[in-house]
């Protein structure tokens, strides 16, 4: 039944303990985003209203933009005041896993080749004298560090 189904881990998720995943937030509180990070599972990610990652701040921290685009309780995208937002995302590339997220302009990438690219980089083993990349994503050093290099 799950034949071809490959599931990877998102970038910065983890299982808890049990055994639910859970994907970092950052606070937001009195209309100001924290350095607080929470980690939310799936069924409480849906009881708050979350921004981008991506979404322009000022120096102190608050939304520059008098409203945010976030996704709400029950997956809806909408626009909002920053006031209203109780989460941010820690990194727009939290939601692809970490083979993915190692694909350079993946925003631009055609789905399909960025799927082929993904699974390419899933079965890629490491050089025996590494060299660093020519474009880089910024996400190699975490790839080395897992890989034991």
């Amino acid at each position: 039944p799950n034949i071809g189904l490959i599931g990877s881990l998102a970038s910065y998720g983890r299982v808890n303990a049990f055994g639910f995943v859970e994907t970092p937030y950052r606070r937001v509180a009195d209309d100001q985003v924290t350095d607080e990070v929470d980690y939310l599972t799936a069924d409480e990610e849906d009881r708050f209203v979350i921004a981008q990652a991506n979404a322009a701040l000022t120096d102190d921290m608050r939304f520059a933009e008098a409203r945010v685009l976030v996704r709400r309780r029950g997956g809806e995208v909408d626009y909002v005041p920053g006031s209203d937002v109780d989460y941010m995302d820690v990194s727009p590339r939290q939601m692809v896993s970490v083979a993915t997220a190692m694909i350079p302009f993946l925003e631009h990438d055609d789905a399909n080749r960025a799927l082929m690219g993904a699974n390419m980089m899933r079965q890629a083993v490491p050089l025996i004298t590494a060299e660093a990349p020519l474009v880089g994503t910024g996400m190699e050093y975490r790839c080395a560090v897992d890989a034991g290099d």
